[in-house]
């Protein structure tokens, strides 16, 4: 099982697409291990932004994310960071594949609905900003992962 980080944006907290988007990574099979709602401060989003910084873009998407509550979720699965990146969709939303995320929801590059980690060590840095340890439920099973234990091992 892998973990990322996901956080819907403060333009869909704005628009109500909350329990949209939560559905969809449900039914996915995916799990919900770490969730919360929040203001992220200028710390939080300098934090997060930090590889971005001293580019032409850095202070908008700092302003953005600044700009209202957004969802934080920590979400659990098999290949979760390559499933939740191909469900959000390209970051511009027109060049979006018909049926995901951004696609679906999202209108301008700058404000694309949804945010998920791109690797491994992205989603361990991002979900250290936003959660802490025990802030996460762990110990629990999905009717997926009954389903996976249920199926013969890959050869």
């Amino acid at each position: 099982m892998n973990r990322t980080f996901v956080a819907i944006k403060p333009d869909g907290v704005k628009r109500g697409l909350i329990g949209n988007i939560i559905r969809r990574i449900e039914h996915k099979g995916y799990k919900i291990v770490g969730l919360k709602m929040l203001q992220p401060t200028l710390e939080i989003a300098e934090q997060h932004y930090a590889e971005h910084k001293g580019k032409p873009f850095y202070q908008s998407l700092i302003n953005y994310i600044t700009s209202g509550p957004i969802v934080a979720m920590v979400v659990e699965g098999k290949n979760v960071i390559e499933g939740m990146r191909h469900m959000m969709g390209s970051t511009v939303p027109n060049d979006a594949q018909v049926g995901t995320i951004r696609a679906d929801f999202a209108q301008t590059k700058e404000c694309n609905t949804i945010h998920g980690s791109d690797c491994c060590e992205s989603a361990e840095r991002e979900i250290n900003i936003y959660f802490k340890p025990e802030e996460l439920c762990e110990g629990w099973k999905t009717m997926m992962e009954y389903v996976w234990e249920s199926m013969p091992e890959e050869s």
